[in-house]
């Protein structure tokens, strides 16, 4: 089997946490079929990504350019196309952002290799990709088998491998670009910083989380103080956002942050696969529900299954008494 590629997603010079995941998987990947992993660098002035990945990959493939200092999906898949029919690699993963989202049908398509989105896991058995997708809404967990075929190309969820590092010495070679300027029918014109929220759910070691089983703004206070109690911040699921409850840089899930804190707390929410998206990282997950059978409680490690009414303001009292 030949090797496995992985591309890096950064953006002002840092590298994105799921190009972190995408390294972890593809070394447990390289490691059980006794390949070799390569990470790909887009970029321009790259000395720092390189010094950062080089210890995660047996092979680092870079092309510095200033062309390639933004991301550009047109300007990245003509690289990649090139590089791809150049080094024939067994699998090339990316990740499912907007992205790998933007970039990864195109180039794939363009290659004719089979690739698949949004994947939760990935096994390689005798030369054939086996992946793990949701299908409805999350309901069900489906292995894909994709026909086999020299290459292939994926995007993975963010959050389905937790990064690990390791001790690698990378062997870095710098390539020559094969195209000296952008297309004339999709440029890059400016990065513009999204406004930062009064506070950064990804930064937080406590997360506290609300959806729709608090059932009033009223009941906000309750959630603040609670929170506020422990020394966390209050984040949560698309439906609070939807009511204009919280705005959007407080949300959890794929179409919001995702998080990786010592503590999450899930207060009345059901666990929609949107949501375990964002959060499934953290290290410790406890989930408050009256509702036994709701799918958060798959992902806690630990549970309490009443009315969140009563067991809050009891837990909140516990904590301030241990102070």
């Amino acid at each position: 089997m030949s090797e496995i590629f992985v591309l890096i997603e950064h953006r002002q010079e840092e590298i994105r946490d799921i190009s972190f995941e995408l390294l972890t998987c593809g070394r447990k990947l390289a490691e059980e079929n006794s390949s070799k992993l390569t990470a790909v660098i887009l970029g321009f002035n790259t000395e720092k990504i390189v010094e950062k990945i080089k210890s995660e990959v047996h092979r680092v493939l870079i092309y510095d350019n200033e062309i390639l200092k933004e991301f550009n999906s047109e300007t990245y898949q003509i690289v990649l196309s090139y590089l791809i029919a150049k080094e024939n690699p067994f699998l090339f993963l990316i990740g499912h952002t907007a992205f790998g989202m933007d970039l990864c049908p195109a180039l794939a398509t363009q290659l004719k290799i089979p690739f698949t989105t949004d994947c939760l896991n990935i096994e390689i058995s005798d030369n054939k990709i086996k992946v793990v997708r949701q299908m409805f809404d999350g309901k069900l967990d489906a292995k894909v088998i994709l026909r086999e075929n020299p290459s292939y190309m994926l995007t993975l969820r963010a959050g389905s491998f937790p990064a690990t590092e390791s001790n690698l010495e990378a062997e870095v070679s710098n390539l020559d670009s094969p195209i000296s300027e952008e297309p004339d029918y999709r440029k890059f014109i400016e990065y513009i910083e999204a406004v930062a929220g009064d506070v950064d759910i990804t930064k937080s070691d406590i997360v506290v989380g609300i959806g729709r089983g608090i059932k009033e703004q009223d009941n906000m206070t309750l959630i603040e103080d609670f929170a506020a109690s422990i020394g966390g911040v209050v984040a949560c699921s698309r439906p609070i956002v939807d009511s204009d409850w919280l705005p959007k840089d407080r949300q959890i899930g794929s179409s919001g942050k995702v998080i990786k804190p010592k503590l999450y707390i899930a207060i009345g929410i059901s666990g929609a696969f949107q949501h375990i998206a964002g959060m499934k990282g953290a290290e410790t997950i406890v989930a408050i529900n009256r509702d036994a059978n709701a799918p958060i409680f798959n992902e806690a490690d630990y549970g309490i299954v009443d009315d969140l009414f009563k067991v809050i303001p009891i837990l909140k009292e516990k904590i301030l008494e241990m102070k």
